[in-house]
């Protein structure tokens, strides 16, 4: 085949890929991963077959010799390697479905960039990729107008991709001609900034800005144009004095009545509570990294550094998620999962980069504008992600940006198609050996990692789907059809079996022969998975929590039930000797407790739990709550303190918030029985004798506005009740 065949190819290829960033199919789990990742693996193993014929016909193509591409192969080579000695094999090498980040993964991306600066070898063929790159980032950013995370699934991600295409949009206008070229450039940098506010993600503000004031610095310092160096210093100065002012009165009026500055501040904020889960994050990451310094715990396997850390202060933060799978801090992750070698082989990759710009803008190979964007660019994604991690999208945008900078700073003479002496139209035996040799192999692979995955993940979906039917049989069909096509990625689909068989009541409703079996087979799934770490804090509690529900199938046959029993209790020890500081591990611990009647422990467990942060309500609403339904001592005293903070959220059912009502009303403690009386309007909201009482609470306490508003409800669920709740209103003077 010849040279032009094989770079039509290879560029279009390389142009498709882009299209990736906009696949999202419902018929896949984590449609926003999965339909990206699978799309970008297949088409690049399919490239990667003509690449090799391409390059073993045409040696003058091969990539020469970077300290970019040498940096990026040992940093590669380094999460391998760890990988190997990982706590987590198949999370390291293979990763999850939620994030498909993966060693087999990430992998793609090295190819991608190695395709590129293959085949991209002028700046026709750079404009042109940059083109289409800014494109698909220009139309992303317009869907976020409508969907903040637009196709990407997750505003972070959009964050630090619109800040690579914002820097080619400005590389593409300072380098075009054309008039109108140059208007649509900066047209699609503002509608992508403009995009990029709408995000909330601090680290690309962060980023984006620390950039802007390098680049500033830079083109000042460095610039011989006396005027221009004049307008970049007033540029910067003008800068620094926003950026003070607006963060010295932050909480001023000026700042507070402008919807974007009110954002920035808010989000650049070091007491905002994603602040501080991170911190306890980075805190957990420091300390587990002294039990693996050199290969780290193993890429990928950050969360069992962040259960063995974790901090019960959390709880006072976020309730909801608890489970970190990354740092959050792209340094700090790589440092705690790949170790020192990671983090040095990583640095190294913007060492090379710095390298090679500051030589190239010495010996005159790039210009001062090429140089203070490219500088900028580097610095804006090196920040950003000290907040985030990396995805598909910013990969493949860190792919081109690292492919341009090899070739800016000391390819810029690579030869071009026409320059290359012609080799003969024809096939030679040896691109013909490497066509069919690689592409057997990649064949394999795109059928047993990539198809076979599509069909799990397919039938995933249907499983999911069967049982939001309430046909948990059918589910169980579905499920064991989907884990037939057994592939590394299996963990997530059982993981959402078993999440289904103990989220309901759905077993109950069967025949329990049938339930047993589904059950056992749920066992079978979860053990599974705890054999790819069996020190898995998450997986032993949902394993613990399965095991519980199994025993209660087995409650008239005392060995079964016993066995099933000690397996839960046994698991769920485990996962407090994982992560002794999540405090809901310990619910379950009592539960199981409770399910052998051994309550005095379950008491136990929950006044532990309590111990480890008394501001975590609900330690004491479930210790409260077992002792009231036992007849405990101390009953109604921990439920007064489950109360008094805010823990009202967590009582249920309707009928037990109206036995703590009646307690409560007996005692004549109506500021309790009205926040149990708010709790019950919310599980019985169609009942209007709720609403009435609670209309007459609130007049009680003098709170005339919410008063009307539930004697209105009244009178909206209950017709024969309109006339008195007007009557009441009335009083009222409403």
């Amino acid at each position: 085949m010849t040279q032009k065949a094989y770079l039509a190819i290879l560029k279009t290829g390389v142009y498709l890929s882009f299209l990736s960033v906009f696949l999202v199919s419902s018929k896949l789990l984590f449609p926003f991963i999965t339909t990206k990742q699978l799309y970008f693996n297949i088409l690049i193993e399919v490239l990667f077959v003509f690449w090799a014929a391409f390059i073993i016909k045409f040696p003058a193509y091969r990539p020469k010799k970077s300290w970019i591409s040498i940096g990026l192969i040992v940093y590669f080579s380094a999460i391998l390697i760890s990988s190997f000695f990982s706590v987590d094999f198949n999370l390291s090498f293979w990763g999850d479905i939620e994030r498909m980040l993966g060693f087999f993964h990430i992998f793609h991306f090295l190819v991608f960039y190695f395709i590129v600066i293959t085949v991209m070898r002028t700046w026709n063929d750079w404009r042109n990729l940059m083109i289409v790159s800014v494109a698909a980032a220009f139309l992303v950013s317009l869907y976020s107008f409508k969907i903040t995370f637009s196709t990407i699934g997750n505003s972070a991600y959009v964050g630090g991709y619109l800040i690579f295409n914002i820097y080619f949009a400005l590389f593409l206008f300072f380098k075009e001609k054309n008039p109108l070229a140059r208007v649509a450039y900066i047209a699609a940098a503002l509608v992508m900034l403009v995009s990029l506010k709408d995000t909330d993600v601090a680290g690309a503000y962060v980023g984006l800005g620390a950039s802007i004031f390098l680049a500033l610095l830079l083109y000042g310092v460095l610039n011989k144009n006396k005027k221009a160096k004049m307008i970049s210093w007033g540029a910067l100065v003008i800068l620094i004095i926003l950026v003070s002012s607006v963060f010295i009165d932050s909480s001023g009026s000026f700042v507070q009545n402008n919807k974007l500055l009110r954002l920035i501040t808010g989000e650049i904020s070091l007491s905002k509570n994603t602040f501080q889960t991170r911190l306890i994050s980075w805190r957990a990451a420091w300390l587990g990294f002294g039990s693996h310094p050199v290969l780290g715990t193993g890429y990928g396997n950050y969360a069992i550094t962040f259960d063995k850390y974790f901090d019960p202060k959390f709880y006072n933060y976020t309730r909801s998620e608890t489970y970190f799978d990354r740092a959050h801090n792209n340094l700090i992750d790589i440092a705690s999962t790949t170790g020192i070698v990671g983090l040095l082989t990583y640095l190294s990759i913007f060492a090379a980069i710095g390298y090679y710009l500051i030589r190239g803008y010495r010996e005159k190979k790039i210009s001062l504008m090429e140089f203070t964007l490219l500088a900028g660019l580097i610095t804006a994604y090196f920040i950003q992600n000290l907040a985030v991690f990396d995805s598909l999208v910013t990969y493949m945008a860190l792919m081109v940006a690292l492919g341009f900078v090899y070739w800016i700073t000391e390819n810029r003479d690579m030869i071009a198609v026409e320059d290359v002496r012609p080799v003969g139209r024809g096939f030679t035996n040896k691109e013909i050996y490497t066509l069919i040799g690689v592409g057997v192999i990649m064949f394999f692979i795109i059928y047993q990692y990539n198809i076979k995955m599509i069909k799990m993940l397919t039938g995933t979906i249907d499983g999911q789907r069967i049982y939001a039917q309430g046909d948990i049989v059918g589910t169980y069909e579905a499920y064991q059809k989907a884990l037939s096509y057994n592939t590394p990625l299996n963990r997530d689909s059982r993981d959402s079996f078993i999440r289904v068989v103990i989220g309901g009541n759905a077993l109950r409703k069967i025949d329990k022969g049938k339930a047993r079996e589904i059950l056992n087979y749920a066992i079978n799934l979860s053990d599974k998975n705890l054999k790819y770490n069996p020190r898995d804090s998450m997986a032993l509690l949902i394993n613990a929590q399965l095991l519980d529900l199994t025993s209660t199938f087995y409650k008239k046959n005392p060995d079964e039930f016993y066995y099933y029993s000690n397996r839960a209790l046994e698991s769920v020890n485990k996962s407090i000797k994982s992560s002794p500081g999540r405090i809901p591990i310990y619910f379950q611990k009592a539960q199981i407790y409770i399910t052998r009647g051994e309550i005095d422990k379950a008491i136990e467990a929950l006044k532990y739990a309590e111990t480890l942060n008394e501001d975590y309500y609900d330690s004491v609403c479930r210790l409260a709550r077992v002792r009231i339904i036992e007849k405990k001592p101390k009953g109604y005293e921990d439920m007064s303190a489950c109360i008094d903070k805010g823990g009202t959220s967590t009582l249920s059912p309707a009928g037990f918030v109206i036995s703590l009502i009646n307690h409560y009303a007996e005692k004549k403690d109506w500021p309790r029985v009205l926040k149990l009386y708010e709790r019950l309007s919310r599980l019985d909201s169609k009942n209007a004798k709720v609403w009435a009482n609670l209309a007459n609470l609130y007049a009680k306490f003098g709170d005339k506005k919410k008063a009307v508003k539930a004697a209105r409800k009244t009178g909206e669920l209950d017709p024969n009740m309109k006339k008195s709740a007007d009557d009441f209103i009335q009083r009222l003077g409403g």
